[in-house]
């Protein structure tokens, strides 16, 4: 599985890279403060919602601390899609959040 450090995804932000960044956490965590663009989809509503994805984009897999995201990539992965697991997760971010 890839996986990027925080720092590396922040970089990618602060560029204007155009990234695909799906947040696996619960509704009450992402109202918290999520990255920028992130795309909120709990990990227990992963399996149907694959339909709003396009297998053709590498999708950023962020949670609190990387367990929850971890297992997201490997679902995406094992269903076709290219994932990378954000390492640390929302724990380690240190840019910029929008709150829900």
């Amino acid at each position: 599985m890839k996986s990027i450090s925080t720092d590396e995804l922040n970089q990618k932000v602060d560029a204007g890279d155009e990234l695909h960044i799906i947040d696996v956490r619960e509704r009450d965590e992402v109202a918290a403060g999520m990255i920028p663009g992130a795309q909120h989809i709990p990990l227990g509503e992963l399996p149907e919602r694959t339909g709003e994805l396009d297998s053709s984009k590498e999708y950023y897999v962020v949670c609190q601390a990387g367990g929850r995201s971890a297992k997201a990539s490997e679902y995406l992965e094992s269903n076709g899609f290219h994932s990378v697991n954000v390492d640390g997760g929302m724990s380690s971010w240190r840019g910029v959040t929008v709150y829900g």
